[in-house]
């Protein structure tokens, strides 16, 4: 893919970031042998024309980057020795959350009662990494240790959010049953409902859409999720989306029981 450059409107010529790890739809980019960073973007790229309609995927991350060593490279490999000790020595707790080096990750937490939800630089807590990277066990486990699924980053990205870029289903359902804001919006405008349908997620576009996502939320380019999907082509998107119009129209047609 070619990454374009960063914009304030989420239109058909951006999508959003798709951090790169667990085990997204349908991945197709891997990260290089040797890479020292892993970057997070919230700026779209342009799909590649010759596979207009992916059925999900995720693309090279484009934006500010978070260095660390080649622990998620090893990890997607299927090694089963991600990182020597000293180098998970030197990680911080957002960089083990993001890798899912959960023994690590709990040594950490036991050294002091803050840093569960303690944001870095950016505002992203060790559940938004974990979220953003693809992370289901970490994110459980984060959850389970009192993780805030409601925080927002200083561009009020959210782990829903970040989690619906990257097509992670299970963490989206995870962090829905703990009560998350559904159509949260991002600087961007952008809602995780619309970052899915950007992303070409289609597991995730239902996921939402059947938990009460809001179909006629506007990005500040003016999209709505339909908008986007027709835009863009992404023609099993559309499909689930009319499919949940459908349904709604027919619920409501349907009379109520006589008493």
């Amino acid at each position: 893919m070619e990454c374009t450059q960063p914009s304030e409107n989420l239109s058909p010529t951006q999508q959003p970031p798709t951090p790169e790890s667990g085990e997204p739809e349908d991945p197709r980019d891997e990260a290089p042998d040797g890479s020292d960073t892993v970057v997070l973007s919230l700026f779209p790229c342009t799909p590649d024309p010759g596979n207009p309609e992916p059925d999900a995927g995720a693309s090279s991350p484009q934006g500010n980057s978070l260095k660390h060593s080649t622990t998620l490279t090893n990890r997607q490999r299927g090694n089963e020795v991600s990182a020597l000790p000293a180098t998970l020595d030197s990680l911080s707790i957002h960089q083990l959350a993001a890798q899912g080096e959960l023994s690590q990750l709990k040594e950490h937490l036991r050294k002091g009662d803050n840093l569960i939800n303690k944001p870095d630089e950016r505002g992203f807590t060790p559940l938004i990494w974990a979220s953003a990277f693809g992370e289901k066990e970490t994110v459980r486990f984060l959850l389970e240790w009192g993780a805030d699924p409601h925080i927002l980053a200083k561009e009020r990205e959210s782990a829903l959010s970040l989690a619906s870029t990257g097509g992670y289903t299970d963490i989206v359902v995870l962090l829905l049953e703990h009560d998350v804001d559904i159509n949260i919006y991002d600087w961007n405008g952008g809602t995780p409902l619309l970052y899915a349908v950007r992303g070409n997620h289609v597991k995730c576009v239902e996921a939402l859409l059947a938990r009460g996502a809001d179909l006629t939320t506007e990005a500040d380019s003016g999209y709505t999720p339909m908008d986007l999907a027709v835009a863009l082509g992404y023609r099993k998107v559309q499909q689930v989306i009319e499919n949940h119009i459908l349904r709604l129209f027919q619920n409501n047609l349907v009379p109520d029981d006589p008493e």
